[in-house]
């Protein structure tokens, strides 16, 4: 009889359990740390500081301008289409793209077939154990599609090592050092060259049908 009136009981203390209305526990909130690195506070000020597509399509036609004076027109155009659509949804501009390629084989009408005496190869010059790091093969170097795909990917890793600094990420596209300084000083005169063409395509916007600047 005592164990049928404890087994009694116990079925309805789990009866009461089981119909027992459910009360929320509200978690105390947790403080909010920031996991933003310095390269993720740098990409977000790159990508909000203007890079508006209209930006992006404006300098277009300035790399173009400016690959002209190196190569082929059909093959500037190719090459300043390339420095645009391989930039999109990254934190560079297609300037950032174009300054590289000037720099490294502007003096050899950005053909994509120089190799450096270090190895480098294509129009962005990259070398082959780079391009394995980020999935590409040394052929791939050679087209200029897949080139420009590794030199944005090349140019993003240095950011990473640079913290963000644009500015030192492309001084360490080329390397350190001496010669890393004097790339460094390149970089900033073809800048100068392509907002100079970029002006002046403005200026040209600028003027009415007759030749008089519109005020």
């Amino acid at each position: 009889m005592r164990k049928k009136i404890m087994y009694l009981a116990c079925l309805l203390l789990l009866t009461a359990c089981e119909n027992a209305p459910i009360k929320k526990v509200e978690l105390p909130p947790e403080a909010t740390v920031s996991s933003e690195t310095p390269l993720d506070k740098e990409i977000n000020r790159l990508m909000e500081k203007g890079n508006t597509m209209g930006l992006r399509k404006q300098q277009v036609p300035a790399i173009e301008a400016v690959f002209a004076r190196r190569t082929t027109p059909e093959r500037s155009r190719q090459l300043a289409a390339l420095c645009f659509t391989k930039t999109l949804g990254t934190p560079f501009m297609p300037s950032d793209l174009a300054e590289i390629a000037l720099a490294e084989t502007g003096g050899h009408r950005l053909s994509g077939n120089v190799a450096s005496s270090r190895g480098a190869l294509g129009v962005w010059q990259v070398m082959p154990s780079r391009a394995r790091s980020h999935g590409y093969s040394t052929a791939d170097l050679k087209v200029d599609e897949k080139c420009a795909e590794v030199a944005v990917r090349e140019l993003y890793s240095k950011l990473e090592m640079a913290d963000g600094n644009l500015q030192k990420a492309k001084k360490l596209y080329c390397g350190q050092g001496p010669q890393a300084d004097a790339y460094l000083r390149k970089i900033n005169i073809l800048r100068g060259e392509i907002n100079s063409m970029l002006e002046r395509q403005h200026e040209k916007l600028a003027m009415d049908e007759n030749g008089t600047r519109i005020r």
